[in-house]
């Protein structure tokens, strides 16, 4: 497979998945594809070895495990983990208000987005909604209008005469999306879900909206920009493309060692939840895959994670923003990134084990430091860490734009982390050092 295959599988991923329940959807049918076995966390587990599985958590999240071909048990663990949310507008429980002629969508915040990037766009509605059937049973269903359904307009130049001076966002005044005009006949948002709902569950005996997690977002598919094609601009690159990434790869190898993808939710938002790296879901799994805990922490100590969330490239008209030794640039490879207060897991040693896999694939490496007069962000890796105790490297893929409604990254990009991380599941031993 070469770049080109690689993207167009890229975009097809990046459209089907508007929202993290369809990220996790689209992956766990792409496990059922490869053979994977579902192991939910409400049954006992019967696993042999070599063979490939998945366990999924509140729809947002899931895990993806193959097992080694012998002696599992004695195996150490190739670990990868990227996040399946993005920021977005989320609906809110009562959604609708009438205003001037018109029903707009009440929405909050969900995460850090680049707010000034949401004016003026193709804004679909995508997400889950809980429904009740006809014989009282509670369903959940992914749902996605796949087309444009709102907009949230910016105020006219001729009345804002300071736009192009002031750029900040009254969240509570300015995000209201636009989604239609009022009419004699009062507008039933619930009706709206419940038709969505029948339309993409044909066989489902839906009759009742309990509940939703319904998000906005921009329904332009990713596109190449520029001369010759060197970008990528999309939505949610942050962090679908290190899901896709993931994904792949996983699927693509027999490993002699135990491998496993984790794609979490609600990392945009700190991730303590349910479903979040700071949740038990990932230690609950690897404690029934592993229930002697000696053993386990003998195993994990000797294992490697790589936390994948994507970096910031140099912006050409905003250098003085980065660290002047550490300018990552699009196309030019995958980013080691590291912080002295372990915001992000990286040490000398991960670092090195990335970077030898990179070598041995003629993939070049990039690195990141956050320049010291600014905040540094944050991944799953510090987590992840913390609660396994197993040596974790943050890498991710340059990028322009982060958070924005739509972000950049290089036409080359993805497919150079895949083949890092293809060649991590796949080397018949990692690299170790002397504890």
């Amino acid at each position: 497979m070469d770049s080109s295959q690689f993207n167009k599988d890229f975009f097809e991923f990046l459209q089907s998945c508007p929202t993290p329940f369809h990220t996790t959807k689209v992956i766990k049918n792409s496990f059922k594809r490869a053979g994977f076995l579902e192991i939910p966390e409400n049954e006992d587990w019967n696993l042999e070895n070599a063979e490939g599985y998945y366990c999924t958590r509140d729809d947002g999240t899931i895990i993806g495990i193959k097992l080694a071909t012998d002696f599992p048990l004695e195996r150490p663990w190739r670990m990868t983990a990227a996040h399946s949310d993005s920021p977005a507008l989320q609906l809110k429980p009562k959604p609708l208000k009438s205003n001037h002629s018109n029903y707009q969508l009440c929405v909050e915040v969900y995460g850090g987005p680049l707010l000034s990037t949401w004016f003026d766009r193709d804004l679909g509605i995508a997400g889950r909604v809980t429904v009740l059937c006809k014989n009282d049973h509670l369903q959940t269903c992914a749902i996605d209008f796949k087309r444009p359904m709102a907009i949230i307009p910016s105020l006219a130049i001729h009345l804002d005469r300071n736009a192009n001076k002031e750029h900040t966002v009254k969240k509570q005044k300015q995000l209201f999306p636009l989604i239609c005009q009022t009419t004699d006949n009062e507008f039933s948002f619930d009706e709206l879900l419940l038709q969505q709902v029948i339309a993409e569950y044909p066989d489902l005996t839906a009759c009742k909206i309990l509940g939703f997690d319904l998000f906005c977002y921009d329904t332009n598919p990713a596109a190449f920009i520029g001369l010759n094609n060197d970008f990528i601009s999309a939505g949610r690159l942050d962090n679908l493309l290190s899901c896709f990434v993931g994904t792949k790869a996983i699927l693509d190898i027999n490993t002699v060692d135990n491998a496993l993808l984790l794609c979490s939710n609600h990392e945009e938002i700190g991730s303590a939840s349910f479903a979040g790296a700071q949740g038990n879901f990932l230690s609950a799994v690897l404690k029934r895959l592993m229930p002697d805990p000696i053993l386990r922490s003998k195993l994990l100590s000797n294992s490697y994670l790589i936390s994948m969330d994507n970096a910031h490239a140099v912006h050409p008209n905003f250098p003085e923003k980065h660290d002047p030794q550490h300018t990552p640039m699009l196309n030019h490879g995958p980013v080691i990134k590291y912080n002295s207060n372990q915001r992000y897991a990286t040490t000398s040693r991960s670092a090195a084990m990335y970077k030898t896999l990179a070598d041995e694939v003629n993939i070049p490496i990039q690195e990141f430091v956050m320049n010291n007069d600014l905040a540094c962000g944050s991944t799953i890796g510090p987590i992840a860490a913390t609660k396994l105790g197993i040596q974790t490297v943050d890498i991710g893929v340059p990028s322009l734009a982060m958070h924005s409604i739509r972000e950049t990254t290089g036409a080359q990009d993805p497919y150079m982390l895949y083949q890092t991380i293809s060649h991590f599941y796949s080397r018949s031993s990692l690299p170790q050092t002397a504890l």
